[in-house]
This record gives structure tokens, C-alpha cells and sequence, in this order.
């Protein structure tokens, strides 16, 4: 992996735990995940059109269908990461979420794309998502402490990232389709989507806006931001070192969940997140 590959991932990393936090914190909601969907394919609509108008990429039905098919799994992802960080904390859907979706994909970069990632590098990963598992803490305790549905939840998101993840990376190295575009056009298609959820709801779209309006506009602002950054990275990069090098967000996260809101036990997940900081040396050396 190039230095300036693992640059773009480390730096989305921090931007993706930071809107996580933001989208925790808010308290979400269907009309929350709306709202910073639409705010944000107004923000990044005009560098959207300016791309398409300098670049002039070729778009047919292969381009059309994968934005189609990564506006879906986008939908079901933040819908089940909703729903996970409303069932339980930060410091364990986001860990269990991020960390099943990197194994997942790798299994799927090899199986699917032919892609075949070092030993060094397969270690990585491994390191990465058990350190991922250990900063849950006791897999027993998760039912005694009612987290038991937000686990169900968070590996299903991991299911999600896997899928969405390989899906844009046919989009933006096979098919060509400018990163920014890519995630502009997938953020458009989760907003038509998701309109007719929100207005069944149209009643909770003007409290929602006066109650989180500054953690609509930062994750409207952070999030698309984040995984442009890992496109970016996916063009020239294979997706088997990408996906699991994204996960060291969860460190961020988890000193997020512990410092900030006060989750606890934290020797234990800096423990944890120090075996995934090693996965992120073997992939930048595999």
C-alpha cells in the first residue's frame, strides 16, 4: 500500500468516527438520516457537476446499475447503523459493524475480483477485526446487558459495508466513474429512497431539524467527505488493503465512546485497538 493510499484511509478514518459520534450522539432517527442525506447532496452537488463537466466520464448501463445497486446497500446501511446506535452504545456496534465488514470483504476481493492480498497483509486484517471483536469485551455479558439486539444489528451493517464496498470498487476501477460522482450519485439515489419513509414522518421533520441541526449539518459535511477519500484510494489501490486499513477509525471511535460519552472501560479497548494499529503496519508493509 503507497504512503499516499494510507494518508487518504487514516485521514477518513478520523473524519468517519467523527460523524459516527455525531449521528450517536444526535439521537438519529429515520428523519435525521433523511435530512443529512438531502443537506448533503445540495453541499456536494456543484463539485459533483463540475467534475462531471471537466472530466466528461463515460456513463452507460454498467455505471447506471452500480449506483443503483450501492444507493440500495447504502440505504439498508445507514438504516441499520441507526438502528444499532439506538439499541446500544458506540463503543459496541461501531466496533462489531466495522470490524466484520473488512473480513467479509476481503473474502469477497478475492472470491469476486481475483485480487490476492500477501500473507503480511491477510494478517492485517485478521489483527484489525479481532481487535475490533476484543473491544466489545465479553461476548456473554453483551445479552446480560441488553446490547444483544444491537449486535444483531451491527453485523448486519458489517454485511452491508462489505457489499457496498465492493460495489463501488467495480464502479470507480472498472468502470471509471470519478469517486466524488460516484458517491454524490449513490447519496441522491439514498435520498429518493428514503423519501417516502420520511413522509410518513413528514410531522417529525421540522422538530428533528430545530433539535439536531448542528449534527445534521456535520454529518452532512463529514460523511460524504470520508468515504471520498477511501474511493480515492480504492482507484488505485486493491480493495483487500483498503477495506480493513478504514477500521482503525475504531480506535477513534472508541476513545470517542469512552472520553466523550462516558463508556467505559477503557484499558481494555486501547488494548484492543493496539492490535488493530499493528493489522495497519502489515497492510502498509504487505
Amino acid at each position: 500500500m503507497t504512503v499516499l493510499a494510507l494518508g487518504l484511509i487514516l485521514a477518513a478514518a478520523t473524519v468517519h468516527a467523527s460523524w459516527n459520534y455525531f449521528l450517536k450522539r444526535s439521537g438519529g432517527g429515520t428523519v435525521f438520516v433523511w435530512l443529512f442525506a438531502t443537506l448533503s447532496a445540495l453541499i456536494y452537488a456543484p463539485l459533483a457537476f463540475g467534475i462531471l463537466w471537466w472530466q466528461k466520464p463515460v456513463f452507460g448501463w454498467p455505471q447506471y446499475g452500480l449506483i443503483f445497486a450501492s444507493a440500495v446497500l447504502h440505504t439498508a446501511y445507514y438504516m441499520l447503523l441507526d438502528r444499532g446506535y439506538r439499541s446500544g452504545d458506540l463503543s459496541i456496534v461501531y466496533p462489531i459493524a466495522r470490524g466484520s465488514g473488512p473480513l467479509i470483504t476481503v473474502v469477497g476481493a478475492v472470491l469476486l475480483l481475483g485480487e490476492h492480498p500477501s500473507t503480511v497483509a491477510v494478517t492485517g486484517a485478521l489483527l484489525i477485526a479481532g481487535g475490533a471483536v476484543a473491544l466489545t469485551g465479553d461476548p456473554r455479558k453483551l445479552r446480560e446487558s441488553g446490547h444483544l439486539h444491537a449486535v444483531g444489528f451491527a453485523l448486519m451493517t458489517g454485511c452491508m459495508i462489505a457489499s457496498y464496498t465492493l460495489v463501488d470498487k467495480l464502479a470507480v476501477w472498472a468502470y471509471l466513474v470519478p469517486p466524488l460522482v460516484q458517491d454524490w450519485a449513490t447519496n441522491m439515489g439514498r435520498v429518493v429512497l428514503m423519501a417516502p419513509m420520511a413522509l410518513k414522518r413528514a410531522g417529525e421533520i421540522r422538530p428533528t431539524w430545530q433539535r439536531a441541526r448542528r449534527e445534521i449539518i456535520l454529518v452532512a459535511l463529514l460523511c460524504p467527505l470520508s468515504y471520498i477519500m477511501v474511493l480515492t484510494a480504492m482507484v488505485f489501490t486493491p480493495v483487500s488493503y483498503v477495506a480493513p486499513a478504514r477500521e482503525i477509525s475504531i480506535l477513534v471511535a472508541a476513545l470517542m465512546g469512552t472520553q466523550l460519552l462516558a463508556e467505559g472501560d477503557a484499558r481494555r479497548r486501547l488494548t484492543a485497538a493496539a492490535a488493530m494499529v499493528a493489522g495497519i503496519v502489515c497492510l502498509a508493509l504487505g
